[in-house]
């Protein structure tokens, strides 16, 4: 595995679906041993975590890393709330979004850019009940077509 190698541990395609993914940034996340093992083994799930600045740090909460089968004492709590590593100025950055109306941090991805364990976040706005349909009636109008464009093929 090269340095620049990129391979996906968890993707949050929930969020995709409740919101408008404005910005997305990366960000490093303080880990212990055994949760880093239990990543590469692709123990993690990010479908209800969500993101919170406190004090002008980045903190996720909800993200659920499954217990390492051979860590015995020292694994760590699943659910504890982990630090994300992010620049001063991105941080500044984020903080000036959110202050404006309906802005949230959700994770998109985690995934090892290397040896390192990082989280892609996205600026994201919350979509109404009627954008959610929409997107949904492409997406079945797509999907369609596919297969139209498949049976055709075929003869």
């Amino acid at each position: 595995m090269g340095k620049d190698s990129v391979k996906l541990i968890a993707n949050n395609k929930k969020a995709y679906h409740d919101y408008f993914i404005e910005d997305t940034y990366e960000a490093g996340i303080s880990l212990h041993g055994t949760e880093v093992k239990s990543l590469r083994m692709g123990k993690c799930s990010v479908k209800e975590a969500f993101i919170r600045i406190e004090k002008g740090e980045v903190f996720v909460y909800g993200m659920h890393i499954s217990p390492y089968e051979k860590g015995n004492l020292f694994n760590r709590d699943p659910l504890r709330v982990k630090k994300l590593l992010m620049h001063r100025a991105e941080i500044n950055k984020i903080i000036g979004k959110i202050a404006e109306k309906g802005y949230t941090l959700v994770p998109l991805k985690v995934y090892f850019k290397g040896s390192l364990v990082k989280v892609e976040v996205g600026l994201a706005r919350g979509k109404k009940l009627y954008d959610k349909r929409a997107d949904i009636a492409k997406k079945d109008m797509r999907r369609e077509a596919e297969k139209d464009f498949k049976v055709r093929n075929l003869y």
